[in-house]
């Protein structure tokens, strides 16, 4: 999506792709009529309940083993900024730009649905934090998953009431921490954007940090950058089997037809695309090999099964992004069934949405796959660096004088390391901490699984840059006169652009960096899509 693209929130169409735009390239936001109408109609039936005096959770009790302490109605308001206070209660590092913009964008989408009762106020401050360059600062750890990424989504809240603080853009400067930002208190960073602080109303302050939006907008970025870190996988794959001397046979459609898994058909038809008129492919398919070890030939089942994971992952983001997940939920009348809803009114319902199990399991799954992405991308490493596993074109390390000079052998314990990282992630959804006098008694950790899924997503990359690096070198040792294919052609100039050959033992650290900003960039992506006409799945 282009950056000028608006992005509208109206609570059920917001994608992936609109959280990049926004995270990551600006895109601006607005909120949608129709979805203004549902917030004020939402916001209705919170004051009807208000004024009725009847005892709600969220409104005008306590909160969490507290749920039983009857809050007067003169004390209303000042409870929900307490709640706010109190829950901001973070620690690690901070929130990188685009994690809060895709934490305040998401939070403003779930209120727009209009099921939380807040004001169009609150959720237009939202908008215009992200318009305006203002990025509360909220630190990474203390979420649970339930209820809700609730310290993180409270120190983004402290802002909105000019509390807290916050990074403001400042063009030309250059900030603390990050570049051309400087900290503001909240009330400060508020004014430089042309808002009052709010004074939290009945519900608003539980509507804000109860819900799942730190796990989901992270998840959203994640899901982009792994189907962009498959597409390389099989890039960097295709590259070594080519150089290597190995076969494309084991990616033919008909070998795929009899086991139709959607992601294995998918890299196998990549394979074939990227290595079409390769010379290099054609100059032994008549050779006295049989098979190529499995890095190579279960090449479009391990990569497959990556991409159905992550497949797997998006269907749960797309639906998280456009759900009502705070706590209670305030419904039309008549929505629920009063002799089923546990209080005398059937409009606000307290229930479970804010729990992030359905994201934790899927991310854990996707942390399980990219670890295996970087297994067999750093199996691959090693054969063409390895001497006891070459073929006889390839020198030790893909230097000459091996003995006297290393070439890229350090480069593989690099890669080893770097799965052996992925490999300690994974395991999050499994564990659950009871807490609040054990009244919630069952968590998801769901934002520890998408920090793991981003470590193991981060790692595969750097993998896979290895990989390319190597398959690039190697090719340095192919006959001169046999051609790459189309897309591996294509791949070996992109490394090209960015690391030269390896004449003589260099530093590795700046050519490693290099493919793997490759990847996270995009740019093999847009290499390929102008070699191959649209590019590869």
């Amino acid at each position: 999506m282009p950056a000028e693209s608006v992005v509208e929130l109206d609570g059920a169409s917001l994608t992936p792709e609109d959280v990049v735009a926004v995270a990551r390239e600006d895109a601006p936001v607005r909120l949608a009529e129709e979805a203004r109408t549902a917030v004020r109609a939402s916001r209705e039936r919170v004051e009807s309940v208000v004024e009725s005096g009847e005892a709600v959770y969220g409104i005008n009790t306590g909160f969490g083993d507290l749920v039983d302490t009857r809050i007067p109605p003169e004390r209303v308001d000042r409870l929900q900024t307490n709640l706010v206070r109190s829950h901001a209660a973070g620690a690690g590092r901070e929130l990188r730009r685009e994690e809060v913009r895709a934490l305040l964008l998401t939070r403003a989408n779930a209120l727009a649905k209009g099921y939380s009762g807040v004001r169009e106020v609150v959720v237009d401050h939202l908008v215009t934090l992200l318009a305006e360059g203002v990025h509360p600062v909220v630190h990474s750890r203390g979420s649970l998953g339930a209820s809700g990424d609730l310290a993180p989504l409270a120190e983004l809240s402290l802002v909105l009431i000019g509390e807290g603080s916050a990074r403001v853009e400042v063009e030309g400067r250059e900030g603390d921490e990050q570049d051309g930002t400087e900290v503001l208190s909240g009330e400060a960073a508020l004014d430089r954007a042309g808002l009052e602080p709010l004074t939290l109303r009945a519900k608003e302050g539980l509507a804000l940090i109860n819900g799942t939006q730190l796990t989901v907008g992270l998840a959203a970025l994640l899901v982009h950058d792994a189907e962009r870190l498959c597409r390389a996988a099989d890039a960097a794959g295709a590259l070594t089997t080519e150089v290597t001397m190995g076969t494309t046979a084991a990616a033919e459609a008909a070998v795929q037809s009899v086991r139709p898994h959607a992601g294995q058909a998918t890299s196998a038809a990549n394979v074939k695309r990227l290595c079409a008129a390769s010379e290099v492919v054609e100059s032994h398919r008549n050779c006295d090999r049989v098979q190529d070890a499995y890095s190579l030939r279960c090449l479009p089942q391990v990569h497959g099964a990556v991409r159905d994971a992550v497949a797997h992952l998006r269907e749960a983001v797309e639906v998280e992004l456009n759900s009502a997940t705070d706590n209670p939920l305030v419904f039309p009348a008549g929505r629920v069934d009063r002799r089923t809803s546990g209080t005398d009114r059937a409009d606000v319902v307290s229930g479970g949405n804010f729990h992030g199990e359905p994201l934790a399991l899927r991310l854990d799954y996707a942390t399980n796959a990219l670890t295996e992405l970087a297994a067999i991308a750093e199996r691959r490493v090693d054969r063409l660096l390895n001497p006891h596993l070459q073929e006889s074109h390839l020198p030790p390390f893909l230097t000459t004088e091996s003995g006297l000079r290393s070439g890229l052998m350090i480069a593989q314990y690099t890669a080893a390391s770097l799965v052996a990282e992925c490999r300690a992630s994974g395991r999050a959804s499994t564990d659950t901490i009871p807490v609040s006098g054990n009244q919630e008694d069952h968590v998801s950790m769901s934002a520890t699984a998408a920090f793991g899924a981003r470590r193991a997503l981060d790692a595969a990359r750097t993998v896979v840059g290895v990989e390319l690096l190597c398959a690039a070198q190697a090719a340095e040792f192919v006959d001169d006169d046999l051609s790459h294919g189309v897309g591996t052609g294509a791949t070996y100039e992109a490394v090209r652009d960015v690391v030269p050959p390896l004449d003589d033992d260099r530093v590795l650290h700046p050519d490693i960096a290099a493919c793997d900003a490759l990847v996270a960039t995009g740019a093999l992506d847009a290499t390929l899509a102008a070699a191959l006409d649209g590019g590869i799945e």
